[in-house]
This record gives structure tokens, sequence and C-alpha cells, in this order.
């Protein structure tokens, strides 16, 4: 038995590439693959489309949030874990410095400055309407169920459990 998903304010019908009993074989690596890669396009193009990259904007935001600014090391080390960036975040550094949106002051220590900022806030709003179309018509409950059986099989799979953000 199928199962089709109506959403009724906007007359779309969300057809499913499967039917229940062939979803359930389905590996889980491919779809969490071809998940990751449609969601990640998506974000980046929404960024894209205001004049920064998705690795630009975790430094802007790890920048932001930082009282005391933040060493290249510092920002490199604490973005490791974002989909694999690591020390490819050196190029996106420098071009936040040529275009004034961090400034390293004498300590050599990144600051955000008042455009940065700007930008960051145009960032972060895009992000939040981003998030509100890919969760449209996905209540929290089945979101937090989705990430919870990730983690499981994570789990199982002997893999680490990310730290808490």
């Amino acid at each position: 038995m199928g199962f089709t998903h109506h959403v009724a304010e906007e007359a779309d019908v969300m057809e499913y590439s499967h039917s229940d009993e062939q979803l359930v074989n389905q590996p889980i690596g491919y779809w969490t693959w071809a998940a990751n890669k449609t969601l990640t396009a998506y974000v980046r193009g929404r960024l894209a489309a205001i004049g920064i990259t998705q690795p630009q904007w975790w430094v802007l935001h790890q920048v932001l949030h930082s009282e005391t600014g933040a060493t290249r090391d510092e920002v490199i080390t604490a973005q490791q874990a974002n989909l694999d960036v690591g020390a490819g975040l050196a190029p996106d550094i420098d071009l936040l410095v040529e275009r004034r949106l961090l400034v390293a002051d004498e300590a050599n220590r990144l600051r955000i400055t008042d455009e940065g900022r700007a930008l960051h806030q145009h960032a972060a709003q895009t992000q939040r309407a981003s998030r509100a179309q890919v969760h449209r018509d996905v209540p929290d409950e089945e979101y937090l169920i989705t990430l919870k059986v990730l983690q499981r099989m994570m789990h199982n799979a002997g893999g680490p459990m990310p730290p808490p953000a």
C-alpha cells in the first residue's frame, strides 16, 4: 500500500518514489546522500543569490558570536565537522577579509565589520526562509523522529555522535 501525502493549502500532491513496501527496503545510505545533496544545493543556491557561500556564512556566524574575535586556525578547527570543510575554509576567510566583511586586528583575530553584520543578518533571514520552505508540511514530531532514527543508525554502525552545537 503506497502513501500519498496531500498538501491542502497549495493543492500540491506529494507522490513518493516507491510504495511503502518498496521504500522500507531502500538503502538508507542512498537516501541520506540524496537528501544531503538536494538540501545542500538548495541552501547554497539561496545563499549564493545574496552573494555569500555556505562556508562563508559559517565563518561570519562564528566570528560574529565570538566576543574576542577568532583566529583563522580557531575558525578552521571549529568548522572541521561542517561537511568536511576544514582547511578548505582558508580561501573563504581570505575573500571575506578582501570584501571587508571581516578584518584582522593587531593580534590577528578576525572581527566582523558593519558590512559583515549586515550581510550576516541578510543571510540569517535567508537561512530562516530556507528552513521554513524545507520544513513545510513536516511536523516537528516527524522531524525529531527522523533525526533520532538517523542517530540510532549511526550508533548501530559504530559511528560517533556529533557534539551538541
